[in-house]
């Protein structure tokens, strides 16, 4: 397994159980894989540097997590299918 972080942003006029539902389904989609997550950071509400579907603020998270690199593109696929995620982005961390 390999360390990875997900940072990715979500539309802020979001409920909170709509942010907990779309945070448990990335948790389940890192877990459903095989993968462990480390940490989760929430960043909050910040001001985007451009616009992304007409929203001027979104809604910053990022997890540590790991997992196999076979299993990122099912990740990748359900941030890319949730609506609710407007940009997202995984890279793989240094151990």
């Amino acid at each position: 397994m390999k360390a990875y972080e997900l940072l990715f942003i979500l539309d802020p006029n979001l409920t909170d159980e709509a942010r907990a539902a779309v945070m448990a389904r990335i948790d389940a989609a890192i877990n459903g894989v095989g993968g462990t997550v480390e940490n989760v950071d929430e960043w909050g509400r910040r001001k985007l540097a451009y616009e992304i579907d007409h929203l001027q603020e979104g809604d910053y998270t990022l997890i540590n997590f790991q997992a196999d690199p076979d299993q990122i593109e099912e990740l990748e696929r359900i941030l890319r299918i949730t609506d609710a995620v407007k940009r997202s982005m995984i890279t793989r961390r240094a151990q």
